[in-house]
């Protein structure tokens, strides 16, 4: 078990990073970055679902000279939530002939894969560190599996063919993404960038893979760490790919911010990204964003969807007030309401909860306590139900939360 206080702090806007602060949730944008305002409106979206860090893809001209009227966009629409740059094969240029971009984002995110080649490569990753440094702003070094330094690669790789047992391919390609972090930041260092400043992150689009690389790195550093698949896929399967992955590592107390990479469904909302990486922290009991609903699957006593739809409905009322009560009820993000369909688990589990509502099941009589605090407090019957729980979980936050 890794302590995360001895992790170097960095500074990111108003949020801390690593030294033992609360692991934070980042997100990005996929707006075109030169469309200021659809890319305002979308930062905010992110931010008021929980991101707590935002990056964003500064790849031409056009999107570097727009990053300072997203910055004012944002602060008209009060978001203070920390802008993190996206550079890749051109940033040395656009933060060098845009200094208003430059000093508008809160960090630069760079990939030492793809900083340059050859003779370029040296001079260019110095300029980027150069305007940090100028700037004073923190910098992610982000090694990418799909993306690797060819010349770290190829050098690793002849090593290894030398050897009287070579390793195989798959381990090779793990110690280079790691040695590629770790050199580029000791070369930054070198450039002048405080150690304060750094951040790594080694991403793979493979589970197993990136555990291996995450244990290694963080057992030979103390830099602070951003976790994250580099591409998790869609739907069930990207969600549960980062969960298998990011869950085994911040268990070990590994890993300083997270984001998960889903691949978005036609029409999905961008922010089910940030949702994801909440709830992996909150159902492990690393943080808390949002009242939880605990809810059962259902089963034969169930057959009507009545309680699904109720744990739904309360599950969007709580997320979608959030913004507003993160704001008004201090502590409100531990409220635990339970949902249960039938009397099997439906009294015991919404005792345990803060409060709870036992729904009928199959053939039970067409009653609904209500318990607050462990103990019953009202039975509600006929067909108003559920906005009269509903109404009781307003009264009860704002009991319990608005002093």
């Amino acid at each position: 078990m890794i302590n995360r206080s001895s992790r170097v702090a960095v500074q990111v806007g108003n949020v801390t990073i690593g030294g033992g602060a609360p692991v934070a949730v980042q997100s990005m944008t996929n707006t075109d970055t030169a469309d200021a305002v659809r890319t305002a409106v979308q930062i905010r979206e992110l931010a008021d679902a929980g991101s707590e860090l935002v990056r964003i893809t500064v790849n031409s001209p056009e999107a570097a000279a727009e990053v300072p009227r997203i910055r004012e966009q944002l602060q008209k629409m009060n978001c203070a939530v920390p802008l993190i740059g996206d550079f890749h094969f051109n940033g040395h240029k656009l933060l060098n002939q845009f200094p208003a971009c430059a000093e508008a984002l809160d960090k630069y995110r760079i990939n030492p894969g793809n900083v340059g080649r050859g003779d370029k490569k040296d001079p260019q990753f110095a300029a980027l560190i150069e305007v940090a440094c100028k700037y004073d702003k923190p910098v992610r070094i982000g090694v990418n599996w799909g993306s690797l330094d060819p010349d770290v690669l190829a050098k690793m790789l002849d090593e290894n063919a030398k050897r009287a047992k070579p390793k195989p391919l798959n381990e090779i390609m793990q110690q280079a993404v790691i040695s590629s972090a770790l050199d580029s930041a000791a070369r930054a260092e070198q450039l002048g960038l405080a150690r304060n400043k750094i951040i790594l992150s080694c991403k793979t689009s493979a589970v197993q893979d990136l555990i291996s690389v995450y244990e290694d790195l963080a057992a030979h550093c103390d830099y602070a760490l951003h976790l994250g698949l580099t591409e998790a896929g869609m739907g069930s399967k990207g969600i549960v790919a980062s969960t298998a992955a990011l869950a085994v590592l911040l268990q070990q107390g590994i890993g300083d911010t997270i984001r998960i990479s889903l691949t978005p469904e036609p029409g999905g909302a961008r922010t089910q990204e940030v949702i994801v990486a909440q709830e992996i922290l909150q159902t492990m009991g690393l943080r808390a964003f949002t009242p939880m609903v605990i809810a059962c699957p259902g089963c034969g006593r169930t057959t009507s969807s009545y309680f699904q739809q109720l744990a739904q409905d309360i599950q969007s009322y709580l997320r979608l007030q959030m913004p507003v009560w993160r704001q008004r009820y201090h502590g409100v993000e531990e409220l635990k309401v339970a949902v249960m369909g039938c009397v099997v688990n439906g009294p015991g589990e919404s005792k345990y909860a803060d409060i709870g509502i036992s729904l009928p099941g199959t053939g039970e009589r067409p009653i609904a306590p209500v318990y607050i605090d462990g103990k019953k407090d009202v039975t509600l019957k006929g067909e108003h139900i559920a906005e009269e729980f509903q109404q009781i979980v307003e009264k009860y936050i704002a009991r319990r939360y608005g002093q």
